[in-house]
């Protein structure tokens, strides 16, 4: 619940207030009105509700239908002339967030946050932090891969970071459930877009950045990307950075007075002694790690996972015992053929994973390699880009371009835009489940392989805006085996 009063008064306060647009004339006093729900969706409204209007794609009649199922306020940018009051604001994301975090009561102060940003290893470093923290406390975690609220139940969140009405209601369901820790990945459009406008992380960790999430719909430049990415920092009251990446010097004058860690190459907190399932490490988490998790990038993840559930109460013990402990759906996953090569299911979406992904591969296996990749519609165009020039440099392994999460392009196109790139052989097979059991009867010994990258563990093929029908990589890989 929030009156009327408190709303404006919190709109004042960020200097977002501009006025009160009253199509009825004052014929009552609004000084009383109060809601107990809040809503961006037209279709989910009661005379009690708030309304957002958010979105460039959002139509007049949209608030039109809301006004005839019973709504009375809305918040917006401008006056849409309804018949309804209308609480005109500069910034509808920054009020959504702000009147969000009031509206429940204010669950980020009864949690402690932990939120990851990087270009790639969110979720993987997310997962590693929940096996840490939940040896001796209760996190709650918000994933790409999986979000869990008490701890029991599991579901795929539609965004990185949710949006903020959604965020907020989220974590006081988690709070509602008598979870102490939320551990979360933070996107660089969580801040493009101020999803989490406002909010304070407890510990804020910096995996790593490379080009991504760049074009006409999400970041214009690396640097813009670079930027958002770089909030988290800002908006946390302690942070964890690889020393190892790229750009470091920009992070460490950015942190240079706030409490933090480094990790990596170059810091006290480094990896010694590497193997590929253990590693051991100096500094303030010294000693000997195993973990399920095969590649120095997991292990580097791992090791971020643990200084920043240090700083939340965790012991060395529960840290070992975490990442001994951790898997993640569809990052690494092993199948192994009848004539013992083996499949490598893994989520690897940008050149950068990708890479890393190729090279731990073929460190461990030294025979014939199929890989197959695609890249998403309508989004990280740059990617394609990226794809056909990494693949160039590995003309050792058979390339199968196929489809992944088309949208409203042709797969066919996307694979044409990678191959522009490409110097060497490859082989376009866009029904993706035809691709795999094609890659998969090319190989003949123990020490071939077959690499599958970019969905993981998403058991859907994005058509057209909608979620097709899709068994997913690891069950079609485990039909053809």
């Amino acid at each position: 619940m929030i009156t009327i009063e408190e709303t404006l008064d919190i709109l004042k306060k960020d200097k977002n207030f501009r006025e009160i647009l009253d199509r009825g004339e004052f014929l009552y006093d609004w000084t009383s009105v109060s809601f107990d729900k809040l809503s961006y969706d037209s279709r989910d409204v009661s005379p009690s509700t708030l309304f957002f209007v958010k979105g460039a794609a959002f139509k007049k009649e949209f608030l039109e239908k809301a006004v005839l199922a019973g709504l009375e306020w809305y918040v917006a940018e401008k006056d849409y002339e309804v018949g309804i009051p209308a609480i005109v604001v500069s910034d509808i994301k920054q009020a959504m967030s702000l009147i969000a975090m009031a509206f429940y009561n204010h669950p980020d102060k009864k949690l402690k946050l932990l939120g990851f940003t990087g270009t790639k290893g969110k979720t993987t470093a997310a997962y590693f932090a929940y096996n840490i923290l939940r040896q001796n406390y209760r996190p709650a975690m918000l994933s790409t891969m999986n979000t869990t609220l008490d701890g029991k139940t599991f579901f795929k969140s539609t965004l990185t970071t949710p949006e903020s009405l959604d965020l907020y209601a989220m974590m006081a369901e988690a709070v509602k459930n008598g979870m102490t820790h939320l551990i979360m990945e933070v996107s660089s459009q969580a801040y493009l877009v101020k999803r989490v406008y406002g909010l304070t992380f407890d510990v804020g960790v910096f995996l790593n950045i490379s080009p991504d999430h760049i074009g006409p719909i999400e970041h214009p430049t690396f640097e813009d990307y670079f930027y958002h990415k770089r909030l988290l920092m800002d908006n946390s009251r302690a942070v964890i950075i690889n020393s190892g990446m790229d750009h470091l010097k920009v992070l460490q004058d950015q942190v240079s007075s706030k409490d933090h860690d480094f990790y990596g190459p170059t810091s006290e907190n480094v990896i010694t002694d590497s193997h590929a399932f253990d590693f051991t490490v100096t500094g303030k988490l010294a000693g000997h790690y195993d973990i399920q998790l095969i590649g120095g990038f997991n292990q580097e993840n791992a090791v971020a996972a643990g200084l920043s559930a240090l700083r939340l109460g965790a012991s060395l013990e529960d840290i070992q015992k975490g990442i001994a402990q951790t898997t993640v759906p569809g990052r690494m996953e092993v199948l192994t053929q009848k004539n013992g090569a083996k499949v490598f299911v893994d989520y690897a979406h940008n050149g950068d994973s990708l890479k890393k992904l190729i090279d731990v591969v073929i460190e461990h296996q030294t025979g014939h390699i199929t890989l197959l990749i695609g890249a998403p519609g309508n989004k990280g165009e740059s990617r394609r880009k990226d794809f056909g020039l990494l693949l160039n440099t590995y003309p050792q392994i058979d390339v199968i371009l196929t489809a992944d999460d088309p949208n409203f392009e042709a797969p066919a196109t996307i694979s044409q835009q990678i191959a522009q790139h490409m110097t060497r052989p490859y082989e376009i097979i866009i029904d993706r489940e035809e691709a795999i059991a094609t890659a998969l009867a090319q190989t003949k010994t123990s020490k071939d392989a077959v690499i599958i990258a970019g969905k993981g563990a998403d058991a859907y093929q994005i058509v057209e805006g909608k979620k097709a029908t899709y068994a997913g990589d690891l069950e079609i890989a485990k039909k053809y085996l």
